[in-house]
């Protein structure tokens, strides 16, 4: 059967199925059997659902109507899982509605205390901002949502990459308080970690790089702090990298500061994030956007 042929036959189940949904509505059939058409409408609702996925049509709208059903008949699992499906399918075409079939599921999950689930979907919602909508501040209020979740659900580790996107993002949006917050919080919980102390180190060399755009002292405080905090980090290339950046600031030397940034991308490529910041503190060295903002 090709694509028209099966969306077809999806229309015609969705007829059926409000029709069932009717005949449940009227007052002798509600007496007796009206919980069956409702499911018996269910199933035809999904199955219309799956046509319609087949036939790569991504309106959600008839999962949609089986998670209402699923309520109607108090199965909120189904229900839930319904509204996934949907969200999943619009995700390709209405990410507006993908969100607010997740925001429904989310809110059924944690009505049943499934906050593991929850957080899961939160993140979904997040990813659809990032990339989809582009709406930053409403992406970092969806981690910070599944953090809390996974947190309560001593999730720790699956809380701190929620965190460490919210942290990211905060300092893109020159949020740097945010930022160093987090970085500290979650470099301190992995240092001691014989797994995760080697991403450490990253941690509070983006918390200092933070610190450094703010204020070049608060800076240098903030690196003695974590030397102290953590002994591994003063052998660190990203701690040795920061004392050079420290100086060439302090003697307002670009060139320097340049040679020094070259010297560490050599060895460990710089992604878009260390970019971003490393170039922020090399403008304050270069005056007022004097220079041609470049780190290479």
């Amino acid at each position: 059967m090709d694509n028209a042929g099966k969306e077809r036959e999806a229309v015609q189940l969705m007829a059926e199925a409000e029709k069932r949904v009717k005949a449940s509505h009227s007052f002798l059939r509600g007496l007796f059997g009206g919980n069956t058409r409702i499911e018996e409408a269910c199933e035809m609702y999904t199955r219309a659902a799956n046509m319609f996925k087949m036939a790569k049509n991504w309106s959600g709208n008839a999962f949609c109507q089986a998670a209402k059903l699923h309520m109607q008949l108090q199965s909120k699992h189904d229900s839930a899982t319904s509204f996934v499906d949907a969200g999943n399918a619009y995700k390709k075409a209405d990410p507006q509605e993908a969100i607010n079939c997740l925001n429904a599921a989310i809110d059924i999950y944690t009505d049943m205390g499934r906050f593991t689930i929850a957080a899961k979907h939160h993140i979904t919602i997040a990813e659809i901002y990032e990339t989809e909508l582009v709406d930053i501040e409403k992406a970092i209020a969806h981690y910070e949502q599944s953090a809390d979740y996974y947190k309560g659900e001593e999730s720790n580790s699956s809380a701190n990459k929620c965190l460490l996107k919210v942290a990211a993002y905060a300092a893109q949006l020159e949020q740097y308080q945010k930022a160093i917050e987090i970085y500290e919080q979650v470099g301190a919980n992995t240092m001691d970690n014989p797994l995760l102390k080697y991403s450490a180190k990253d941690y509070f060399f983006k918390a200092a790089l933070c610190h450094f755009i703010v204020d070049e002292l608060n800076a240098k405080l903030a690196l003695e702090k974590y030397e102290e905090m953590f002994p591994a980090f003063t052998d660190s290339r990203e701690c040795k990298l920061l004392k050079k950046l420290l100086e060439a600031h302090e003697e307002q030397n670009s060139e320097a500061y340049t040679e020094a940034v070259k010297e560490f991308d050599s060895i460990s490529r710089l992604d878009q994030w260390l970019t971003t910041m490393l170039l922020r503190i090399k403008k304050s060295i270069q005056g007022d956007g004097e220079g041609d903002g470049d780190l290479k």
